[in-house]
């Protein structure tokens, strides 16, 4: 018998199992999902979502040695560079994988198959635009049968957009708390009460939540409701209705205009992109996580010699501004994500193990951390020591801004507290880093008293 290592997270579908072989992610297709599966391959519908990048591609393999029991075909899909998730996602990036998740939907119709589940968790985020990355969500239609997965789009997909349109945007964390969707009836008290008079909010989220608990408690015959084909067609394309109306505005929030408040002045400005620019072409940067990117403008400048880019912030609005200027410009190694690093995304689900937290689904080659470490060190007080140790962990090199406890901003921050900062110094900062990093260079950046350092994680070795 071969080792392999199932993916937890996919316990739940009796169609087929995840698994990793070496290093590589695989997937067993049981013998249930036999007829389904040669549909899918042999209707010219997987061909179509492929041709229309809207479903991951994978190749059929064999794996000598692996126990073949209710095994009807393994197969091996693309490779994805980081794994997100919809509580991860900006509105527009959930609103965009909404459209898409209904667009195949639509297009399945036409090969006589259908979506038997519609979760947000089935969506990533590759080469810059959202992708259907679970083959086996697909199965035969019946006619007259109504659509399975509705109420699971409705919960993953209108429920979050409609509270974050048109209640808060921050109540997509709601995501965080119920893995299997927002309940319609929760979704519908937090609503405010014109969305009464929306006929799409009206009728999938309201009335389809009054008739959930209504028929909680009911045994209901399959046989009893019947749907038919232009029925379904007509549900679709009202849901894609009620998505598209769906706006938010991303202004107003904390950061989102951090660089027309900010204290750099435009030579300082200048002289910061030339320092980060020296920066990255002395080394090959591989994979890099921009930390508290803000709207993503050092991002797009490392994108352009990096392997791929995770280009995180706090801020809703700015993580929509982000992804908004990559769809524009057409960046496809740039991935905008909404992370709050003091409370990162934590495992979830079913024994903890369904979805993984923020830092155990990968790592980066770089990171980088500019105008970031005193909103840590002092609105969060983290002291320099955990930081280190914590970029240590993610990272083998490190492009870290220092702003000195005479910057506007620090003193700023400095006067909210009521508390005081004796080892927030340049000396203590050095100090403290030195110990588990080496530092190549440091850059001072023209009127102002801000230092970008370019350093290097120290191994056991260089010890």
């Amino acid at each position: 018998m071969i080792d392999i290592k199932d993916i937890l997270s996919s316990f739940r579908d009796p169609s087929g199992v995840l698994f990793l072989f070496k290093d590589k992610l695989y997937r067993r297709i049981h013998n249930f999902y036999k007829e389904d599966y040669d549909r899918l391959m042999d209707s010219g519908l997987y061909e179509t979502l492929i041709k229309d990048n809207s479903l991951i591609p994978h190749d059929e393999v064999t794996i000598d040695g692996i126990d073949s029991t209710n095994i009807y075909k393994i197969i091996k899909p693309e490779f994805i560079d980081f794994i997100s998730y919809p509580y991860e996602w900006s509105f527009s990036q959930l609103k965009d994988a909404a459209l898409l998740t209904l667009k195949i939907q639509k297009t399945a119709l036409d090969y006589g198959m259908s979506l038997k589940d519609c979760s947000a968790y089935n969506i990533q985020f590759v080469r810059g635009r959202p992708i259907f990355i679970d083959t086996l969500s697909f199965e035969r239609y019946k006619d007259g049968r109504p659509w399975v997965a509705y109420r699971q789009f409705c919960q993953h997909f209108l429920a979050p957009l409609a509270l974050m349109g048109l209640k808060d945007v921050r109540l997509n964390q709601f995501m965080r708390i119920y893995i299997d969707g927002i309940p319609l009836d929760l979704t519908s008290s937090l609503l405010p009460v014109k969305t009464w008079m929306n006929f799409g909010i009206l009728f999938h989220i309201h009335l389809h939540a009054r008739s959930q608990k209504r028929y909680k408690d009911r045994f209901i015959k399959k046989e009893k409701y019947r749907m038919s084909r232009s029925s379904l067609i007509s549900l679709i394309d009202n849901l894609i209705s009620s998505v598209r109306r769906l706006r938010w505005s991303g202004e107003g929030t904390e950061w989102s205009d951090y660089y027309k408040i900010s204290n750099y002045s435009e030579r300082a400005m200048e002289s910061k992109v030339k320092a980060f620019k020296e920066i990255i072409d002395s080394f090959e940067p591989g994979i890099v996580w921009d930390l508290g990117a803000n709207d993503g403008f050092f991002s797009r400048i490392i994108a352009k010699k990096a392997i791929y880019v995770i280009s995180f912030d706090m801020d809703p609005a700015c993580v929509e501004k982000n992804y908004l200027k990559c769809k524009e410009d057409n960046e496809k190694n740039i991935l905008p994500l909404l992370m709050d690093l003091t409370n990162p995304s934590p495992d979830i689900g079913w024994q903890n193990t369904e979805r993984m937290s923020f830092l155990r689904r990968s790592s980066a080659d770089t990171v980088v951390a500019l105008a970031l470490i005193h909103h840590l060190c002092i609105s969060n007080n983290i002291p320099f020591e955990k930081l280190a140790i914590f970029f240590k962990k993610i990272s083998h090199f490190l492009i870290i801004e220092f702003i000195p406890e005479t910057d506007s901003q620090v003193k700023r921050l400095m006067s909210c507290m009521d508390i005081d900062y004796p080892n927030y110094t340049r000396e203590v900062f050095e100090k403290v880093f030195s110990k588990y990093f080496f530092i190549h260079k440091t850059f001072h950046i023209t009127e102002s008293e801000r230092i970008i350092y370019f350093m290097e994680k120290i191994s056991q070795d260089d010890k």
